[in-house]
């Protein structure tokens, strides 16, 4: 096998040359840096990356900590993290921390332990021993999908490595997509079917994604001129099991709702299977839409009336945030949301229109935005 010293007699430069541009320790002129290239290729020099870790102390490697098995979402958003992570030279070691926060705290600890550079984590509903450890430990995390409430990482004692963000802001960089305004466009869209009777199947309580929604759901009834049922609003946990409960407890009401919307896309497959269970029709008996957009959507009939979240670009954004964290320690804390897309099929009632598609939410959240704090 090519060792680094092949390398340097073949682009004749020194060892420590090929190193710079290997490692990026130290600008290499142009021409350099080419030759060197040149000279890897023709000899098939592989790095060996263990050793090039104990020099940089990094190992250019991002641990993933996403529930990618458990919920279909976020396997698109996978996707995203890994080609950036390819595109910018690190490899993946991913883990499922199944929503639980005692094996979310147990994952990350191993992602940990096998020296990754720094960490994408989608945080469960209770996340203070996660954040805990990282902030005890100094991990550089982007936090996805999920937002940490800032109060939560305040409460904790300074971290012993000192890297502490500045005062009153987030400890972490976080990256998400719009949910509140998404969420009523829904719900003034049903009411604009003349629908008064609208039911929320909501997420699993404690994320930040279930609260934006469920204050959208009620956003949008106000924007519409409704009143708020808190019959009409019921869990589904997130799961598709708790969206076949909630369906079923919403058909029971003595009034029950004429249109409802779920709040992302394991609940609404079992929002349609309950409804198949029962013997009703989409959009004949009920109304319905639903927050996730299904790659398979247009298969469903009807076809799903959807918000589509920004997966795939919110997994590279999430890298992104990260490469710069690891580039610059110090810099100020970003909270990034990204812009959803209202899908208008038929599942809502409305007659057929092909390939029709617009921004979801109010004109704020059609363009990226960070921001310094959670809001």
């Amino acid at each position: 096998m090519a060792t680094m010293a092949d390398v340097a007699r073949s682009a004749g430069v020194s060892v420590a040359t090929v190193s710079h541009v290997l490692n990026g320790t130290r600008p290499v002129l142009p021409h350099t840096r080419q030759a060197v290239l040149d000279a890897i290729d023709a000899l098939g020099y592989t790095p060996n990356t263990l050793a090039r870790s104990l020099v940089t102390s990094r190992t250019r490697s991002i641990g993933l900590a996403v529930s990618a098995i458990s919920n279909p979402y976020f396997t698109e958003i996978l996707q995203g993290v890994e080609t950036a992570a390819l595109e910018a030279g690190y490899s993946l070691l991913i883990a499922d921390p199944h929503d639980d926060p005692r094996h979310e705290r147990k994952v990350v600890q191993l992602l940990h332990e096998r020296r990754v550079d720094g960490m994408i984590i989608a945080p469960s509903a209770d996340p203070h021993d996660l954040v805990g450890y990282l902030r005890r430990h100094g991990v550089p995390t982007v936090f996805l999908d999920r937002l940490i409430d800032t109060g939560t990482a305040e409460d904790l004692p300074p971290a012993d490595t000192g890297a502490a963000a500045v005062s009153g802001a987030p400890r972490f960089d976080q990256v998400c997509a719009e949910s509140a305004a998404p969420t009523a466009r829904l719900v003034t869209h049903l009411a604009g079917r003349r629908h008064r009777r609208i039911g929320l199947i909501a997420g699993l309580p404690g994320l930040s994604t279930t609260g934006e929604r469920v204050r959208g759901y009620r956003d949008g009834l106000a924007a519409a001129g409704l009143e708020y049922d808190a019959r009409l609003l019921v869990s589904g946990n997130s799961e598709s099991e708790g969206a076949e409960r909630a369906t079923a407890a919403l058909l029971g009401l003595p009034d029950p709702p004429t249109a409802f919307v779920t709040a992302n896309n394991a609940m609404t497959i079992g929002a349609l299977r309950a409804l198949r269970r029962q013997g009703r029709s989409v959009p004949d008996d009920l109304a319905l839409c639903c927050f996730d957009d299904f790659a398979w959507a247009d298969l469903f009939s009807p076809r799903l009336t959807a918000i589509a979240q920004p997966s795939r670009e919110l997994g590279a954004q999430a890298v992104r945030l990260l490469l710069d964290r690891l580039a610059e320690p110090d810099r100020p804390a970003r909270t990034v949301r990204l812009p959803c897309t209202f899908v208008h099929r038929t599942s809502c009632g409305c007659p057929e229109e092909p390939g029709r598609a617009e921004g979801a939410g109010s004109p704020a959240s059609s363009t990226l935005s960070e921001k310094g704090t959670v809001s």
